[in-house]
């Protein structure tokens, strides 16, 4: 386990929490974003939505990148755990 050699537990903790953090956002924004598109909103109400939510994992996941290949895959199953959570809590899955 040498890749590990360099984080600490609280390291490793700290990216998939940030993963989740970014998942919860996003698929919050994401919710929202459907039931303005179900009620049908106007534009200028659902496109800074859009932006919001592509912008924000843009930047997250761009810093955690930064960091290295180990930090993005957890931050990336911090949201994939997000996501699994937002699918049952929707009933979509």
């Amino acid at each position: 386990m040498s890749w590990m050699a360099s984080m600490s537990w609280a390291g490793l903790v700290l990216y998939v929490a940030v993963g989740a953090a970014l998942g919860a956002l996003y698929f919050f924004l994401l919710y929202r974003t459907v039931r303005l598109h179900a009620a049908q909103a106007a534009a200028l109400r659902v496109v800074p939505l859009y932006l919001l939510r592509a912008g924000a994992a843009l930047a997250v996941f761009w810093a955690v990148a930064q960091q290295g290949a180990l930090p993005l895959l957890l931050a990336l199953l911090g949201f994939l755990v997000v996501r699994l959570l937002a699918q049952r809590w929707t009933g979509s899955l």
